[in-house]
């Protein structure tokens, strides 16, 4: 089955259906005759499974370590269990929190700040959480991105340097041969940077926004 089919019958889109391939999560075989993916019934009842943890919010790691082996279904909706009630609990203590503030009937001139914030820190040191979850573990993401980057770049320019103090120390470099070799480690790291902004567009506005809609 074709991915536009694919789209229709399952109801996520064609980006995030090659984002869980890309995850490798999905593993649709290829149609030798024109290098289209096939998608199979295993497929589909994959791509069905991961619409429906994605609705409870379980995330893309687990159903990976569930695909596995390495998690049971069970472990998973128990642990999920457990940070739903956290969320919870964080969930009612911000409505408290939310609701004290407007009964307190205050505008920005009169609020005490300072004494608020304080309260608030107070809370969070008892475990309540007044962040987005999910913002940090983008911010988690990222900053693997810009590790993985880094250290693309850093090979490729470390290989740079090496052709470029080899073309000084030789006394007649075959300058076309340099300047070819050169273009592959420039190119490299042209395509590292590109990589990195696609990626980070993918982790801003991706998988996560897309499932929201299922």
């Amino acid at each position: 089955m074709k991915i536009n089919e694919v789209e229709q019958l399952i109801g996520i889109t064609k980006k995030n259906i090659r984002f869980y391939e890309q995850e490798g999560l999905l593993h649709p075989s290829r149609n030798l005759s024109n290098g289209y993916r096939d998608y199979s019934d295993e497929d589909l009842e994959a791509l069905r499974q991961i619409k429906l943890f994605r609705k409870l919010d379980i995330p893309l790691d687990e159903i990976s370590r569930m695909q596995k082996g390495s998690l049971t279904l069970e472990d998973c909706l128990r642990r999920h269990l457990i940070v739903l009630e956290r969320r919870q609990k964080n969930l009612e203590a911000n409505d408290a929190f939310c609701r004290q503030l407007l009964h307190l009937n205050v505008n920005l001139k009169t609020m005490q700040t300072q004494d608020l914030l304080t309260e608030m820190e107070t809370l969070e040191k008892g475990g309540t959480k007044f962040m987005d979850i999910q913002e940090k573990d983008k911010r988690q993401r990222k900053q693997s991105a810009y590790i993985g980057a880094l250290f693309g770049i850093l090979f490729m320019s470390v290989f740079l340097g090496i052709l470029l103090w080899g073309a000084v120390i030789e006394p007649h470099p075959p300058l076309p041969l340099i300047g070819g070799l050169t273009l592959l480690p420039v190119s490299g790291i042209l395509g590292t940077l590109y990589a990195l902004k696609e990626r980070i567009k993918e982790i801003e506005g991706g998988e996560l926004d897309e499932a929201s809609k299922y």
